[in-house]
């Protein structure tokens, strides 16, 4: 059974022992080559809201710039009024 921890001090505690584990954790030599299918959809799917995050950032940075929503648009693979609806509210702020 897994205690969550209630205090500050539970809580350093408990990130103490599993820095310590951490550490002196040493992969088997298959360890390498598995990775576990929900740990593996996880971390695509943080691999996909940064991209999503640093691609509506460059839109912003791109309209500051002048790039018309037709270009945008391109750039991203959809039409420009497709860019302006799903990035717009990022490029208006």
């Amino acid at each position: 059974m897994i205690t969550v921890p209630r205090s500050l001090d539970e809580i350093l505690a408990s990130a103490d022992r599993l820095a310590d584990r951490f550490e002196a954790y040493e992969p088997a030599p298959g360890d390498r080559d598995a990775v576990d299918p929900m740990t593996a959809l996880w971390l695509a799917a943080a691999r996909r809201a940064t991209a999503e995050r640093d691609l509506a950032a460059a839109v912003v940075d791109a309209r500051r710039a002048g790039v018309p929503w037709k270009t945008v648009g391109e750039i991203v693979g959809t039409s420009g009024e497709a860019a302006r609806q799903r990035y717009g509210r990022h490029a208006a702020r």
